[in-house]
């Protein structure tokens, strides 16, 4: 890896979008994490300026376009310097949102 690129997981975790780096990790190894448009399996996986992210955060599905690399998970302030969020501010909703379940699936007691 030269210094013109990061691992995947590591700049997720110095851009504070997980708590952890295990937890970027574990989300980059499960196949959750799009660079420009292609599925990644590893958290190995270099990126670099210019590279587009997709990648599930609690309820959104967050779109950051790479603009620095950083050199630490630093304030809140850093990170947010470290990318430009493409993504929508709409959560994904989820079931129970949808509306109530219809009489017939209800669990009979």
């Amino acid at each position: 890896m030269t210094s013109e690129s990061i691992r995947l997981d590591k700049w997720l975790w110095q851009a504070r979008f997980f708590r952890s780096r295990a937890l970027a990790a574990r989300v980059c190894n499960a196949g959750l994490v799009r660079v420009d448009g292609v599925t990644v399996a590893k958290a190995h996986h270099a990126i670099r300026r210019g590279h587009v992210l997709t990648f599930p955060q609690a309820r959104h599905i967050r779109v950051v376009r790479v603009v620095a690399l950083g050199t630490r998970r630093g304030t809140a302030m850093e990170a947010a310097g470290l990318y430009h969020d493409l993504s929508d501010a709409a959560p994904v909703p989820r079931i129970a949102a949808l509306g109530p379940l219809p009489r017939s699936w209800a669990l009979s007691k």
